[in-house]
């Protein structure tokens, strides 16, 4: 399976979707909704360990680095059990197409890739990067109606990406291709010319109208924008840089979430850390914020923010005390 994996790896909010329906419009290249199989392989106690578990995760962990201690080949028969059970997921999904590559996006991968690479060292992976800005204005504009300190606070999705991203693009495996999102878009025909010889497909002109072509499925995905359009839309810097040119408390944290990053990661994303800021300087402030939030506005975002709301301090509200009560009631029903 390993030659045949074609792993998109980026942040939430970078184009990931968009380049995942492009590219599944290849006729050689089979895809699906985010599945999250690598992520929970890596926290099942060796490499990783999960914060809490309904096991005595502690325990289960030390038993399974002293089990695998006493396998003749230790950490590598160890990763062959594992590769045995997402080769036989990838496989018989993509046997169902008939098609060369099955393409996983998934962008939670991004912070685990140590393991993704000992996993498959000899997949093939293209590393997805956009402006560092432009991917916490959407995350904030999608999911938190535009706050960025509410969205910050929940998940500092830049200070976690950047930094694993960038590590990778310093060490590549030997299968890698870095595309820019700002690049794909203004030109998504050459970038995909680029991921196709890079892939030895034949080149496919018209996978840049994915929405003549590709057979979306619901998934956890980011759905936002992409189901919008037939083929991609190049905003260039104008959303984010106005949004910030706009509100001086969002250009401040803005400055905040930049003081942390390493200049050298950024570099790695295609980037000068001391010109983040050029498109805001060089912003003629307009009134696009605003239509910026109403343009994301659909089902999928309406859910998201909902279930936000609904989370907020729930150990302390009176749905949040009902939920426990009916999961205690659904508990004692529920035994065996």
């Amino acid at each position: 399976m390993e030659d045949r994996l074609l792993f998109v790896i980026s942040p939430p909010r970078a184009g990931s979707t968009l380049l995942q329906r492009m590219l599944g419009s290849h006729d050689q290249i089979y895809t699906h909704p985010e599945p999250h199989l690598i992520t929970p392989l890596a926290f099942l106690g060796f490499h990783d360990l999960v914060d809490k578990a309904p096991y005595d995760h502690i325990n289960a962990a030390e038993a399974i680095r002293t089990f695998v201690a006493n396998l003749p080949n230790q950490e590598q028969d160890y990763l062959d059990a594992l590769r045995a059970y997402s080769d036989t997921m990838y496989g018989r999904m993509l046997s169902q197409s008939g098609k060369r590559y099955f393409l996983d996006k998934t962008p939670a991968y991004a912070l685990v890739l140590p393991f993704l690479r000992k996993l498959y060292p000899q997949a093939h992976y293209v590393v997805l990067t956009r402006h560092p800005l432009a991917v916490m204005s959407s995350y904030a504009n999608s999911f938190f109606n535009g706050d960025w300190e509410q969205a910050q606070a929940f998940n500092p999705i830049v200070n976690r990406y950047v930094p694993a991203i960038a590590q990778m693009l310093r060490e590549p495996p030997r299968n890698t291709l870095h595309v820019q999102y700002e690049s794909m878009v203004a030109d998504p025909a050459s970038t995909l010319r680029r991921i196709f010889t890079f892939l030895d497909l034949p080149d496919d002109p018209e996978a840049v109208n994915y929405g003549d072509r590709f057979e979306s499925q619901a998934g956890m995905g980011d759905p936002i924008t992409v189901q919008n359009h037939s083929r991609p839309v190049d905003q260039g810097n104008r959303r984010w840089a106005d949004e910030l040119a706009q509100d001086a408390t969002k250009l401040a944290l803005a400055e905040q979430i930049i003081a942390r990053l390493d200049g050298n990661d950024v570099v790695a994303w295609g980037f000068d850390i001391g010109n983040l800021l050029g498109p805001v300087h060089a912003s003629a402030p307009t009134n696009t914020t605003a239509d910026h939030r109403k343009s994301q506005l659909n089902s999928y975002v309406l859910q998201r923010r909902l279930m936000l709301a609904l989370k907020k301090d729930i150990r302390s509200r009176p749905h949040g005390r009902l939920l426990e009560r009916i999961r205690y009631y659904c508990n004692v029903l529920l035994r065996e």
